[in-house]
């Protein structure tokens, strides 16, 4: 007779060898990638950023699963991003401080030098590479688990985790209240218009509804932490464990050792 036991460690998101980043602690994800980021903010150049982009999107790319919308946000909503953010930027430089530099556009009295353009894509550069290394982490990791790595290994109080992970959890019940609410309205034909002001109409309509079902939904939130007697001790027994494996410190390593050659590589420490 064959007795079954639990195994805390269970994964809770199931992942093949190749999707190594679904594996991996939340902690060892943010922790690897943070002092790029910090040092990212304090660059200038072009090559710096481009570099930790291209390392975040292979990161991405052979760790995760690439779907549809993944495709479109790392090929295309980001590209677009860094091309308008740098555009952007550039038009807004001063031109007293690139007025030695070759003019790529001229529209009356205004310039556009190739300074401008380098200032404008390095920021836009920056921003596309932090946004890119935050996504290791944010496209890999669950809030739960994020929030039990949290109180497992940073000994964050229970409280204080599992009460704002409580409160995330509202934005899609509200999603789905102002769906139910919205049926509702159109089941009883209250359509009102198409215009702008049919809608705000409709909109302020919803808002009274929606109000009753969050509170409605916040009663029963709080009545289930305190069936199970939440906050009552110092600490509480996790049925998920989330541990902090060898493979969070090979992963932490070297996305150090990956930064740390990054810089000494492109970076232009002998400035003039």
């Amino acid at each position: 007779m064959s007795v079954s036991t639990f195994d805390p460690y269970a994964a809770v998101t199931a992942s093949s060898p190749r999707q190594f980043l679904y594996a991996l602690n939340p902690l060892a994800k943010v922790a690897g990638v943070i002092p790029a980021m910090v040092l990212l903010i304090f660059v200038r150049d072009l090559a710096t950023p481009g570099a930790f982009l291209m390392l975040a999107l292979v990161t991405i790319l052979v760790g995760a699963r690439l779907t549809g919308r993944l495709a479109a946000l790392l090929f295309g909503l980001l590209p677009l991003g860094i091309v308008a953010i740098g555009l952007g930027f550039s038009i807004w430089v001063d031109a007293a401080l690139v007025a030695d530099t070759p003019a790529i556009a001229r529209i009356g009295e205004w310039t556009l030098h190739q300074g401008a353009l380098a200032i404008g894509f390095a920021t836009a550069l920056r921003l596309g590479a932090i946004i890119a290394l935050a996504l290791i982490g944010g496209l890999t990791t669950s809030g739960p688990d994020l929030v039990r790595a949290s109180v497992q290994q940073l000994r964050v109080p229970y409280r204080v985790g599992y009460t704002a992970l409580a409160a995330f959890r509202f934005v899609p019940r509200f999603g789905h209240e102002l769906s139910v609410i919205r049926a509702a309205h159109r089941v009883r034909g209250h359509h009102g218009g198409s215009g702008p002001f049919a809608r705000i109409a409709r909109g302020w309509g919803y808002i009274v509804p929606l109000l009753a079902g969050a509170i409605r939904h916040a009663e029963r939130v709080a009545l289930a932490m305190d069936s199970r007697a939440f906050g009552a001790h110092p600490t509480r027994t996790e049925r998920h464990l989330v541990p902090f494996r060898v493979r969070d410190t090979v992963f932490i390593a070297l996305c150090l050792l990956a930064s740390a050659a990054i810089f000494t590589a492109f970076f232009p420490w002998q400035l003039s």
